[in-house]
């Protein structure tokens, strides 16, 4: 049945944290962790703040709105769950938080759109390239360093497990989307990707920069870098809106075919779990649910 055809379900999204997954919804955000002794933890809090405000419902506004707000909880409970493997009680909240933000944030411009600023600079030296090619060959190294980047620390074992996490996560919403019963059993016959992943919104996010940037004309390397700094938040509005349109029309092959590189990438940043990872998940998703429907 088509997706106009049914009753929409909501969007609820997640993350994966340390031993734990994130289950946010409309009005909740819930976390379950595997805590050292066997046992499952559970975390839960109302959702507040910016999500009670229009700029969440606004087109493109609401992208960088929603996307600080998960940034923020996503921070906060994937240090509560390193918390609960340590069994320590450092919290990171209020400007220390916002600090950390900033800072995450500023080592991610600084990686995927100044670095290869610089590296086409430092290539055109030795090669003579239209302002064209210019652009287009940031555009891929940018495309090459975030693979690159991904498949790197995917390949520590203590990622590695975040990454399986994130895989329980994007099977238990799938089997929800499917209307199919929150078991075990259930859950991990479902695939690893999701058309509303993180990741996904990264890849966009690099394309759409391709896009914007190959239509710039010459300039210098200083302005070069101020640009990329300035446009990444415009390029980040639209990109959450085109997932958005992508996840909403996903029942349309062309849409479909769009977005399967997204799909595709999602292989580097999520693995297979255990049934002990898919527990977790359908816990939080299970409680999830019972807030929200009440």
């Amino acid at each position: 049945m088509s997706k106009q055809n049914e009753e929409r379900l909501p969007n609820y999204g997640g993350q994966a944290l340390i031993e734990g997954i994130l289950m946010r919804g409309k009005k909740f955000v819930v976390a379950a962790f595997r805590a050292p002794d066997g046992s499952i933890r559970i975390e839960s809090e109302k959702l507040g703040g910016i999500n009670q405000t229009k700029l969440a419902r606004l087109p493109f506004i609401r992208g960088l709105a929603i996307l600080w707000d998960s940034l923020s909880l996503g921070m906060k409970y994937l240090t509560l769950s390193a918390n609960v493997q340590t069994g320590e009680d450092e919290k990171i909240e209020g400007a220390s938080l916002v600090f950390t933000l900033l800072l995450s944030i500023s080592f991610s411009i600084g990686l995927f759109f100044v670095l290869p600023s610089l590296l086409i600079s430092l290539i055109s030296k030795f090669f003579e390239l239209s302002s064209f090619l210019v652009n287009i060959g940031e555009g891929i190294l940018r495309l090459f360093i975030l693979i690159l980047y991904l498949w790197l620390i995917g390949r520590s074992e203590d990622i590695s497990r975040v990454f399986a996490y994130h895989g329980a996560e994007h099977k238990t919403i799938n089997a929800f989307e499917d209307r199919i019963g929150m078991s075990i059993k259930n859950v991990k016959k479902y695939g690893l990707a999701h058309a509303r992943c993180g990741t996904s919104f990264l890849l966009t996010l690099m394309v759409l920069s391709v896009i914007l940037f190959s239509i710039l004309g010459p300039m210098s390397l200083l302005w070069r870098v101020i640009s990329r700094i300035l446009l990444v938040p415009i390029i980040s509005m639209v990109s959450y809106e085109v997932i958005k349109w992508m996840s909403d029309n996903d029942d349309d092959l062309i849409v479909r075919s769009l977005a399967y590189p997204n799909l595709l990438l999602q292989k580097l940043t999520t693995k297979e779990p255990d049934e002990e990872m898919i527990e977790i998940a359908i816990t939080s998703f299970n409680k999830l649910l019972e807030l929200e429907n009440t």
